[in-house]
């Protein structure tokens, strides 16, 4: 049992279970339900580095992490967390996948060869010698799982870790965890990815765990009793178009000379309308969204827009400046707080408008950075990565919301990796042209 500083409710209760090496464990479960809590106490974080009230006994490889620091089982568990921003320590991603093999002693000679293994196993052997500031989140979440993977651990803990990878990464990584021989826990929003890479599943509901079962049986449970993690992607209905509210033609763009991100790219939205820009990791969406939005100007092309326009960033943590959640949202309507409210309910956080926002859950971050960016009714709505984070279920109350959001006259532009999200029109960057949706 697990409760975070300051919290009421415990964040686990009565958690039992014991994993076997070699096992591939889909962790499933709403936001904030505690699949990150769990493994944080699976790799001795808690309660060492987050403090707060600890109960029972977790054992790793024989070890009690009450009796050893996280350090120390370093090589032993490796985690990828949710946000790569937050765990990336060095500047080149060569560098930051050989850091955890130094720190372990591993003799040099056998470093860079495991680097290398490493990063070509996530597909990202090109970006060896890039800094890691100039690589997008995707590109930097396959770094981390790299640097993970080179420690060759006995115990694999991943939140989430395709959340920012495009399908075909995301489909090469789990390809090489298959094929690696250290149990494997993996807590993943997206059921169906999830469920073909393990044999078992744990479903975790309000810090409880409800479901401990092989995977045959876990979908038959989740049939009758979760069916959101099981359902087809909600379908888009047809749009009314109206105006266009931005216009980007042959746009050209590149943060330093010598490396261009976008090279003609092009893409129109229009009231009434959601448009999902998709396309491979480093192939520019983020930087397409930031001109479209007004943040960025192109080097080369036209853009116009009409009206205004707000952005919402891959990483939610960026936002957090106030102290309560309905400040947070207040911020961008003048702290009108009934407005902010009002947004919070939209996203179903209304409980939590008191809140600290560091004490949410990822999941529920990213809800709040929806609400605080969508409050003002920018004209044009572009979102970054909307779903990371976020469960079925809520995914799917996002997509119903923008969809209302878009009928009333605004254009939003979603820019994800996540095909099952819904949209009016599809808009692939690599292969620059549109796709109708079905």
């Amino acid at each position: 049992m697990y409760t975070y500083p300051g919290a009421e409710e415990p964040a686990l209760a009565d958690v039992s279970l014991e994993l076997w090496p070699g096992e591939r464990v889909a962790l499933l479960g709403s936001s904030g339900s505690g699949k990150s809590t769990l493994l944080r106490a699976l790799a001795g974080l808690v309660p060492h580095f987050h403090g707060g009230r600890f109960a029972g006994r977790v054992e790793v490889a024989g070890r009690d992490t009450r009796r050893v620091r996280p350090a120390e089982l370093a090589g032993t568990v490796a985690s990828v967390f949710q946000d790569p921003e937050d765990q990336v320590v060095l500047t080149k991603a060569e560098n930051e996948v050989a850091f955890g093999l130094e720190n372990l002693g591993t003799p040099p000679r056998r470093i860079w060869p495991r680097v290398g293994e490493a990063l070509a196993a996530v597909d990202a052997a090109h970006l060896a010698g890039r800094a890691t500031r100039e690589l997008s989140g995707g590109e930097l979440q396959r770094v981390c799982l790299a640097a993970a993977l080179a420690l060759e651990p006995r115990l694999l803990l991943l939140d989430e870790p395709t959340s920012q990878l495009d399908p075909e990464g995301a489909e090469t990584f789990l390809e090489a965890v298959s094929a690696l021989g250290p149990a494997v826990v993996l807590s993943e929003q997206r059921a169906a990815r999830a469920l073909e890479l393990a044999d078992r599943v744990l479903y975790l509901e309000g810090g409880r765990l409800l479901l401990d079962a092989p995977v045959r049986e876990a979908r038959a449970w989740l049939a009758g009793h979760r069916p959101s993690f099981l359902e087809p992607p909600l379908e888009a209905a047809p749009a009314v178009p109206g105006e266009t509210v931005v216009e980007v033609r042959g746009a050209e763009f590149a943060y330093r000379a010598g490396l261009p991100v976008l090279m003609g790219a092009e893409i129109e939205v229009h009231r009434g309308e959601v448009v999902v820009l998709e396309g491979p990791n480093g192939s520019g969406k983020t930087t397409l969204g930031k001109i479209a939005a007004g943040l960025l100007q192109p080097e080369r092309g036209l853009v116009r827009r009409t009206g205004s326009a707000g952005f919402l960033l891959q990483d939610p943590g960026r936002y957090l400046v106030c102290e309560h959640v309905i400040q947070e949202v207040a911020l961008a309507v003048g702290g009108d707080r009934a407005r902010a409210a009002r947004a919070l309910e939209r996203v179903g956080l209304g409980w939590a408008a008191e809140q600290h926002p560091r004490d949410l859950s990822s999941g529920e971050r990213e809800r709040l950075a929806v609400a605080a960016v969508a409050v003002a009714e920018p004209d044009l709505l572009v979102l970054d990565e909307p779903t990371r984070g976020l469960d079925p279920e809520r995914k799917v109350e996002l997509a119903r919301w923008l969809f209302d959001y878009a009928a009333g006259g605004h254009a939003v532009l979603v820019v994800t990796h996540d095909r099952s999200f819904p949209a009016h029109r599809r808009v692939d960057l690599g292969r620059r042209e549109a796709l109708l949706a079905a």
